[in-house]
């Protein structure tokens, strides 16, 4: 498809200078002229005096309009995009855009019987969006005759095409995708933690394949969350899509801040709030969104984040002021030849750090090793949980799944077989000759005491360290993220540390800090807190422990 990149290499000039986000494209002119003509003639109903969508000064959404319906060759009957990604803050006006566009297909569709879908996350939001569609037609006089309206099942007909628009929710309705010409699936990250979201989307692509002059469109706020699963997948690829990185048909629309502005709370200058709030000074008020900001700052980490995530798309884990200064670093520390075995095959010396292990938390884990030539410090994490937690904690499910996919974390039962899998890993560390100190939170020393004892690791052979929590482990943070700052600290790039480093706040008082979590629930960061402990005892400059005799590897001298 010449000329049809949808990449936008150039997205923060453009977002900083509040220009569009939609790149220059071939459109058929005579097909985006005709939409943009519809779409602007459409009232909004629920707004005082029922203004035209061109009156109500939504002119940011004529570019997507124009690249939805323009990108349609109608002498091939195929559509040269079609999958739109639109990631915009709440009360943006998606509601009544996504709706007008909706209604826009059912007019310029030209497949008889065409069926349109729009999911919505809630019946109650369903039940709006249906209200929406049917009283932008009933305001105008021509539309009322030419649709039918069937409210209690929520759908709308075309009464000479044919063609349909049915409105569902993900709570309550079953939905697939598998006949719909058109989609629009509003707030993808709420739809995606459905069971079978990943089987919609399937269904719906399988459905475009079959029907090529079709669309999918998704509209969405940032998850209030970290995002994971078919959220995080679809995000991503919208990215990579924007950053040149992948050629898909695909047009990401992604109202987002520049990473370099987001970090250590830099969303919160009101100065770069109309850079992502589109219809600030219409649908979104400036007064509103400080107020809010001053409510959330009295409220703590998770009203803050959830402001920042709804209403200027900041991911949750990098935009609250507070969080680990080391995390900036973490991607630049990946080493990705750095398994348990090379780790120790390169290491001189290694402490082992260890925290959580409760029913409701991660076991994190820690190998943490001095390179013999380069003394850099190399970690390698793993995690342990028990399937409790999924039940206990279904907001990160599907986040705990994807570690276990990888290798990351292993999903235990009842038969404490993490502590067993953590005394292996010591014990070879051990038999290696490699070993310093294992250092636990004290507080969960208990059981690991008996454990570690039927391997001789032993707070008597001073192998076994209750390592100091809380502002304690002041020093320890501080030479990690200084070492992450120097690239003398390289990691496996294990994403399960990296998701409990994005979790980590500083919380610093007149003389010291601590380390706990940013949100509050289900944000874990045990992990992170393992690599501090481990942190802890290799800031001591340690030598491995001689366990074994010397005449081991050199044998007896007879005399």
């Amino acid at each position: 498809m010449a000329g049809w990149s949808t990449a936008c290499p150039d997205w923060e000039a453009r977002i900083l200078a509040g220009g569009t986000l939609v790149p220059d494209l071939p459109l058929f002119e005579a097909e985006a002229a005709r939409a943009e003509r519809i779409f602007n003639r459409l009232r909004i109903p629920d707004v005082i005096g029922k203004p035209t969508m061109a009156e109500s000064g939504t002119e940011w959404l004529l570019p997507i309009v124009r690249a939805i319906f323009g990108s349609y060759d109608p002498e091939t009957n195929r559509r040269m995009i079609q999958e739109f990604f639109w990631l915009v803050p709440k009360k943006n006006s998606k509601s009544s855009g996504a709706a007008a566009i909706m209604v826009t297909v059912l007019i310029v569709n030209r497949r008889p019987l065409a069926e349109a879908l729009l999911v919505a996350p809630t019946k109650e939001i369903a039940n709006i969006a249906y209200k929406q569609a049917w009283g932008i037609i009933q305001a105008d006089a021509e539309l009322a005759k030419l649709f039918h309206g069937q409210h209690h099942v929520r759908t709308i007909t075309h009464r000479n095409s044919g063609a349909s628009l049915q409105i569902k929710a993900a709570d309550t309705d079953v939905i697939t995708g598998s006949k719909a010409t058109y989609t629009l699936i509003d707030e993808t990250h709420v739809f995606a933690k459905k069971p079978r979201a990943a089987d919609v989307f399937v269904e719906v692509r399988g459905a475009l394949a079959a029907r090529p002059d079709g669309f999918l469109i998704q509209v969405t706020t940032q998850s209030k969350d970290t995002p994971s699963g078919v959220f995080k997948q679809e995000l991503e690829t919208a990215r990579k899509v924007r950053d040149g990185e992948m050629q898909l048909p695909l047009l990401p629309v992604l109202y987002e801040l520049p990473a370099r502005l987001v970090t250590d709370g830099g969303w919160k200058d009101r100065k770069l709030w109309p850079l992502v709030n589109p219809n600030m000074g219409r649908s979104v008020d400036e007064t509103f969104l400080a107020n809010q900001l001053l409510k959330a700052e009295q409220e703590g980490g998770d009203a803050l984040a959830l402001l920042a995530s709804q209403h200027f798309n900041v991911q949750i884990g990098m935009g609250l002021g507070g969080n680990w200064p080391g995390a900036e670093f973490w991607g630049r520390g990946v080493d990705t030849t750095l398994t348990l075995d090379a780790l120790l095959e390169r290491s001189e010396v290694v402490c082992i750090g260890i925290d959580g292990g409760g029913l409701d938390d991660l076991f994190g884990l820690c190998v943490l090793g001095r390179d013999r030539v380069t003394r850099d410090w190399l970690a390698w994490s793993h995690a342990w949980c028990h399937d409790g937690v999924l039940a206990r904690r279904k907001s990160i499910a599907v986040k705990l799944r994807e570690f276990e996919g990888a290798g990351e974390l292993t999903i235990v039962d009842d038969q404490l077989k993490d502590i067993e899998a953590i005394v292996g890993i010591v014990e070879r560390v051990k038999d290696a000759g490699l070993l310093a100190r294992v250092g636990v939170d004290p507080a969960g020393l208990g059981e690991l005491i008996e454990a570690f004892a039927e391997i001789e690791v032993t707070q008597e052979a001073k192998l076994l360290i209750g390592v100091s929590q809380g502002y304690g482990l002041m020093n320890a943070i501080k030479t990690a993220e200084r070492k992450l700052a120097s690239a003398t600290l390289r990691h496996s790039g294990s994403t399960l540390a990296a998701w409990c480093v994005s979790n980590l706040k500083i919380e610093p008082t007149a003389t010291a800090i601590r380390a706990t979590k940013q949100n509050a629930g289900d944000a874990k960061i045990d992990v992170a807190m393992s690599l501090f402990n481990a942190a802890a005892l290799m800031a001591t400059n340690p030598e491995p422990v001689q366990t074994r005799s010397v005449y081991e590897g050199r044998g007896l001298h007879l005399v």
